[in-house]
């Protein structure tokens, strides 16, 4: 005979049967959520002293003494291998809290980059460098003007750097509408500083003087940095100085966007 009060009874001791699975269950999930958590720390902290110690770089900031015992050259080969670091993904040890606190009453940087505005050219990273190691000026297609030379001049009559880099790079957007004669508010002012390039770029091309043409595209690249070059001498009596007394170099440079390289001119 069907007996309500004992229906319910059964009832709920099937309700708490499965609720106490469902607890068992959920503890058992926490559990190997911690451990499989656990696992992954052990093998980051085994992945890491796996590392072979010359892949491992400390990097400090630089004192006053370190910078000036340094020539351009040095300067140079130090940019060029961390280059190097940069395209084959070497670890650089770096306590950035510490830096910052190191270089908070002083800077003493090895050089100055001026670059192109792009995103795609992460400049510090590119030399593998970080907080206090280089002054970088970025300004749509590495162009110069008054403000650039005096961020220039300060950098290496002030500061202490001992080089100059024009750093271009391929894919250039500014390097393309100085093709294409882009007219656009104030970016018409800054384009005009690139199209001397273009001009030299054009008179012995032989090809498509198009912003649809790679080639072209790079050799207009590569004679804006030339020219940029140049105007820094032109134009800055000081780092001129500082170059012929041999305090400093001044050069060109192009990075390869697929690779990640960085080719200096002669």
């Amino acid at each position: 005979m069907y007996n309500p009060e004992v229906f319910n009874i059964k009832n709920k001791k099937t309700i708490m049967r499965k609720v106490n699975l469902n607890l068992v269950l959920l503890l058992l999930l926490i559990i190997n959520n911690a451990c499989t958590q656990h696992q992954n720390n052990t093998n980051d902290t085994t992945n890491m002293e796996q590392i072979p110690k010359d892949e491992i770089l400390v990097n400090k900031v630089l004192t006053a003494e370190e910078q000036a015992s340094l020539t351009p050259i040095d300067v140079i080969n130090i940019l060029k291998e961390g280059n190097e670091d940069f395209i084959n993904d070497h670890l650089t040890v770096r306590n950035n809290s510490e830096r910052a606190r190191d270089a908070a009453m002083g800077q003493y940087p090895k050089a100055v980059i001026l670059s192109c505005l792009d995103s795609r050219v992460p400049v510090e990273d590119v030399f593998h460098r970080g907080i206090g190691d280089i002054f970088v000026a970025r300004v749509a297609g590495n162009i110069v003007n008054p403000d650039i030379l005096g961020s220039l001049e300060y950098a290496c009559k002030v500061s202490g750097s001992k080089v100059v880099v024009v750093l271009g790079h391929e894919y250039c957007g500014a390097i393309k509408s100085a093709i294409d004669d882009v007219k656009l508010g104030n970016i018409t002012t800054l384009l005009a500083k690139i199209r001397p390039a273009v001009e030299v770029a054009g008179n012995n091309f032989q090809g498509e003087t198009t912003s649809s043409n790679p080639d072209f595209v790079e050799a207009v690249c590569h004679h804006n940095i030339e020219l940029a070059v140049q105007e820094i001498r032109d134009k800055s009596p000081i780092l001129k100085e500082m170059e012929d007394n041999g305090e400093i170099m001044i050069v060109g440079a192009v990075y390869n966007m697929h690779t990640g390289k960085v080719d200096f001119f002669d």
